[in-house]
């Protein structure tokens, strides 16, 4: 049978739907187009309204389109709100327990012809093992950790995810190690929140994983997906400082730039605290680049709270910022904040962050003009080869197809945006 894979929302669900296509391709099934398939399965995304009514309308769109098929909506929307598929003829629902089953489901359907919900309490699950081997040779991704507790007011990915838990580290090295064996260059490890791996295990941390895993021979590079500043602790510092695996480029979420919307976002620093840190990595790693997220329009944001977010942004000089406008999210405790921004508002603001972000990327691109970088070609087109450094600069080069997944070293020409020109 043939089957079609629709992910929603984060790099998380990505790897996810990887894993699901995995265990599909080697139980037999074979990977289709959209049009060709006999198994449609939706894995859902819920971080906004806009998330469930986007994840709702795929499931409806596949259902009416593809009758008769095998349909399958799996993942955070699922796991919360269920019941917004009553009525739909979905043939298997599950939340963001089982993935790794999903065949057993599946032949389980194709045998009674029975509608499945298996929807478990999250809150009770421990860590659900995956892993990957079918990445290209360029990046690989490791998922370490799943679920969130710093129920942040405007959102409900804790309820979507559960609580922290980690992957076995003994099982993290040998997945690495596995991966630098079949000559993956790059590592990344991701999460829901990342850097809280090992808080539901004993006498272990985010940064204990770290120290184990530069030591592994034949790794390049370890990227980390996301990290919240709080655990920049100085035994993080401490491997930043010893080990160059570990890659020129940290994104961590800002959110805002006003302590008073940090309060509101029940987000665990302050702005104080956000710059000492980012001070801390650059006495470091002078020329890391640190990227970041931001949510404008969030309920009190008034137009000098969102000035005080701009001139935090500058003062930091982040080298990009994804900018998202505040989407309430029901069952979140910013639903009951007053003073709420109108969406004119948040455009106006999404679009002027954005224009900063783009400012300060450029200023950041040409620190590099003249000099000699290394950097991993991942594309070939028209005759050029085009890669990332470690601090995730875009470098264009003459090349060849025979240069792919081979470190080069360039020196920098010029910039056309969004690439640096390297010879």
């Amino acid at each position: 049978m043939k089957f079609y894979i629709y992910t929603l929302g984060c790099k998380v669900n990505a790897y996810e739907s990887n894993v699901i296509k995995d265990k599909l391709i080697n139980n037999g099934y074979i990977k289709s187009n959209e049009n060709d398939a006999d198994i449609y399965i939706i894995n859902t995304c819920t971080v906004t309204n806009t998330s469930d009514n986007k994840s709702l309308k795929t499931i409806r769109r596949v259902v009416n389109k593809y009758k008769n098929k095998i349909v399958v909506a799996v993942g955070c929307m699922t796991q919360v709100n269920y019941s917004l598929l009553k009525g739909i003829n979905v043939s298997i629902i599950l939340g963001n327990s089982g993935k790794s089953k999903i065949v057993e489901y599946i032949e389980e359907f194709k045998k009674n012809k029975k509608p499945i919900i298996k929807v478990d309490n999250i809150m009770d699950k421990g860590f659900e093992d995956m892993c990957l081997n079918n990445f290209d040779k360029t990046r690989a991704f490791v998922k370490i950790e799943d679920g969130c507790e710093n129920y942040c007011s405007y959102c409900i990915i804790p309820y979507a995810r559960g609580k922290v838990r980690s992957k076995d580290p003994k099982v993290v090295i040998e997945e690495i190690k596995s991966l630098v064996k079949c000559g993956h260059k790059e590592v990344v490890l991701t999460g829901i929140h990342t850097g809280h791996y090992g808080a539901d295990l004993k006498d272990y941390s985010f940064s204990k994983l770290l120290k184990e895993i530069v030591k592994i021979k034949g790794l390049k590079r370890l990227r980390i997906s996301s990290i919240e500043i709080t655990e920049l602790d100085d035994e993080f510092m401490e491997v930043l400082k010893n080990s160059k695996v570990l890659v020129d480029h940290m994104h961590i979420p800002l959110q805002s730039g006003s302590d008073k919307i940090l309060k509101l976002m029940n987000r665990k620093y302050d702005k104080k605290y956000f710059i000492e840190r980012i001070e801390k990595l650059r006495s470091i790693r002078p020329l890391i680049s640190i990227t970041t997220d931001v949510i404008v329009g969030f309920p009190g944001e008034d137009e000098s709270l969102f000035k005080e977010t701009i001139e935090t942004i500058k003062k930091i000089k982040f080298s990009k910022i994804h900018v998202f406008p505040f989407s309430l999210r029901k069952g979140t405790k910013a639903e009951d904040l007053d003073n709420k921004v109108d969406d004119v508002t948040k455009k106006n603001r999404v679009k002027e962050l954005i224009n900063i972000s783009k400012n300060l990327e450029i200023e950041y691109f040409n620190k590099f003009i003249n000099k000699t970088v290394e950097f991993l070609p991942e594309v070939y087109k028209d005759g050029f080869i085009i890669g990332h450094t470690g601090n995730y600069l875009q470098i264009k080069s003459v090349g060849t197809i025979k240069d792919l997944n081979t470190f080069k070293t360039v020196k920098i020409e010029k910039l056309e945006y969004p690439y640096l020109i390297g010879k």
